[in-house]
């Protein structure tokens, strides 16, 4: 049996927490692609709602799907924003090494 966690969820966070667990759940299973995208779009809908709230960098330590979800939303700005500064470095580089590649047909 896995450990149980408990986490102190400010009230006003605990629609998002649940879209965090139900996305947890069925991250690795096989879903119906328009259920899964549905419960994506909530989720993103929830985390653009309470962006700067002081709680949501905890609680994405504890939802990887969900930080990941926040990564794509945030990356068109402000880049991979929960990773560290060097491995956020390492892909940008990497990205553009291989987008170089690609463009000279290597």
């Amino acid at each position: 049996m896995p450990p149980v966690v408990r986490l102190a969820v400010p009230a006003e966070l605990l629609s998002l927490v649940r879209l965090a667990q139900l996305l947890e759940s069925v991250e690795h299973q096989a879903v119906d692609p328009h259920q899964y995208r549905l419960l994506a779009e909530k989720l993103m809908g929830e985390l653009r709602e309470h962006q700067g709230h002081e709680a949501l960098p905890g609680l994405l330590d504890h939802f990887p799907a969900a930080a990941e979800v926040y990564e794509n939303l945030q990356y068109g700005h402000a880049g991979l924003v929960r990773a560290p500064l060097e491995m956020s470095l390492t892909s940008e580089l990497a990205a553009r090494e291989l987008l170089g590649r690609i463009r000279r047909g290597a």
